[in-house]
């Protein structure tokens, strides 16, 4: 249903929100779970309300401008306190610039904000395709605005105590695809420099603004590297040249460190940044379920930019591609990237077959591995086996995104030539919890780790229909692992017992 969202209280009276078009829907971030009454802009897609139903602590309804407003209203309220935002105005002023971000899905904290942990590491990502204009070009005076917005959040998080502060951007490929720059091009590699360094100019000029009011704590950088002055963005040179003039005449910093790009989470997936930092593309296509329960292929929003150069731009990248991006990108940043280049896309939304669902040339399989439910996603393209996900219903945000790295560097392994039973070798048989009885695999009925499930699924399903031999229940940990409930935490064990190595270096696939 959509309808006009006119209800006024003191979460959003005489806000940016009075008037927005909203949808109601029902979505879940775990696809075993139960979905949850969301509501959030009409235009936003699918893939938005899972990221704000992962955003919101509980299981009851959740709406995006009461669950925006609950962090904004209380970072404005720190920072009034703090002295950070110097009046009632100024506060004002900044909670408002933080709602058109949100709104434009342009930028915001990182989940920990969403969700009031007082644990988490504050983070500020900016989505960097949401920053094209209407002519088609970059919005260099905005994106310059919201990284000041930025470091101000991350200020009032830390206290105004914090000496080294976590922002940076989501979605470089997007943004390149859109622009119809080759990723591996000099002339993507520039705009990506210059990027980082607006990116950095615009945050060093912030912490000198800071650093007036509350001491500075770090001398100002008066050389950075020569930033790219003939560009294919009208505009973004003499941006760069603007910021980094602008860092250059404060007195001082008051951080050691800024800009850095950090491992994504759901908060990419809210504002639509479909890959982390400057991670190339998997793929122009992605799998989404259908509401009859299909899978379906569909173009990802980079590629509805990218329009007819969509599958040329989007084409799979190996990490040779990844390592000249970064080369170029390094010396701006205060520290390196993630090692891994992660999706930022929510878990995709899972079809309502338990079994093994086929549509066109992507796979689901939905699996029980001793009592824990496992979801294994695959896309096949010209060549064969091309990109896998797996998604569980119980597990940490540690335990995710090191699964969701893993699997995304076999999926850029695969579209680089590194053979599918070279994996298999690798995995099959590997031991950590959770483990024992497959139910929902007619072929597995034991494994001793998800991954060794996987694998040895994946090897039925694309090496020739090649059956590798159950694990034995000792193999499996049967005597140690317990139930479903006591395997929680889903944590690695080290090895304890040899049979499955040995049986791993005795493995021997042919494709």
């Amino acid at each position: 249903m959509v309808g006009l969202m006119t209800r006024r209280d003191g979460t959003i009276r005489d806000t940016i929100w009075e008037g927005v078009v909203m949808r109601r829907t029902r979505a879940s971030a775990d696809p075993d779970a139960n979905p949850r009454p969301v509501a959030l802009p009409a235009e936003w897609d699918d893939g938005a309300a899972e990221a704000l139903a992962a955003l919101a602590p509980g299981e009851g309804p959740v709406a995006l401008p009461r669950l925006a407003e609950g962090w904004i209203r209380r970072v404005a309220a720190k920072g009034r306190k703090l002295g950070v935002l110097a009046s009632a105005g100024a506060a004002e002023g900044f909670a408002a610039g933080l709602r058109s971000l949100v709104l434009t899905r342009r930028a915001a904290p990182g989940a920990g904000t969403w969700a009031n942990d007082p644990k988490a590491e504050p983070r500020f990502v900016l989505n960097l395709p949401a920053f094209l204009d209407e002519e088609g070009g970059f919005d260099s005076t905005g994106y310059a605005v919201a990284v000041r917005l930025g470091v101000t959040t991350l200020e009032i998080l830390g206290n105004a105590r914090a000496s080294r502060l976590r922002l940076g951007f989501a979605d470089l490929a997007g943004l390149l695809a859109a622009l119809r720059l080759d990723y591996e091009s000099p002339e993507a590699r520039a705009v990506g420099a210059a990027i980082s360094a607006l990116t950095r100019g615009a945050a060093e000029a912030a912490s000198g603004d800071l650093a007036e009011t509350f001491g500075a704590r770090e001398p100002i950088s008066l050389i950075w590297p020569t930033p790219p002055e003939s560009l294919p963005v009208p505009g973004l040179a003499e941006a760069v040249r603007a910021a980094l003039d602008a860092a250059a005449s404060a007195p001082g910093l008051r951080h050691a460190a800024i800009f850095t790009l950090t491992p994504p989470d759901a908060v990419e997936a809210l504002l639509g940044a479909e890959t982390g930092g400057l991670a190339p593309a998997v793929a122009p296509t992605r799998l989404v379920s259908t509401p009859d329960g299909d899978v379906m292929e569909v173009p990802t929003r980079a590629a509805l930019l990218a329009g007819e150069d969509a599958t040329r731009l989007l084409a799979p990248r190996g990490p040779e591609a990844r390592a000249a991006m970064e080369a170029v990108l390094r010396p701006w940043m205060h520290s390196s990237s993630p090692g891994a280049a992660v999706p930022a896309q929510a878990p995709r939304p899972a079809p309502k077959p338990r079994q093994h669902a086929v549509h066109g040339r992507g796979a689901v399989w939905k699996v029980s591995i001793g009592g824990h439910r496992v979801t294994l996603r695959t896309m096949e393209g010209a060549h064969g086996l091309e990109e896998i996900s797996l998604n569980f219903a119980k597990d940490g945000a540690a335990f995710r995104a090191m699964v969701d790295a893993l699997c995304h560097s076999v999926t850029v392994g695969l579209n680089s030539g590194v053979r599918l039973d070279e994996y298999v070798q690798a995995f099959a048989y590997t031991r950590f919890g959770p483990a024992g009885v497959v139910e929902g695999d007619p072929a597995i009925h034991r494994a001793s780790s998800v991954l060794d499930w996987a694998f040895r699924r994946l090897a039925l399903d694309h090496l020739g229909g090649r059956v590798l031999p159950d694990p034995t229940d000792e193999e499996c940990g049967f005597d140690h692992l317990g139930t479903a409930a006591q395997q929680l935490p889903l944590l690695p064990d080290l090895p304890s017992a040899p049979a499955p190595a040995a049986r791993r270096r005795a493995l021997r696939l042919v494709g």
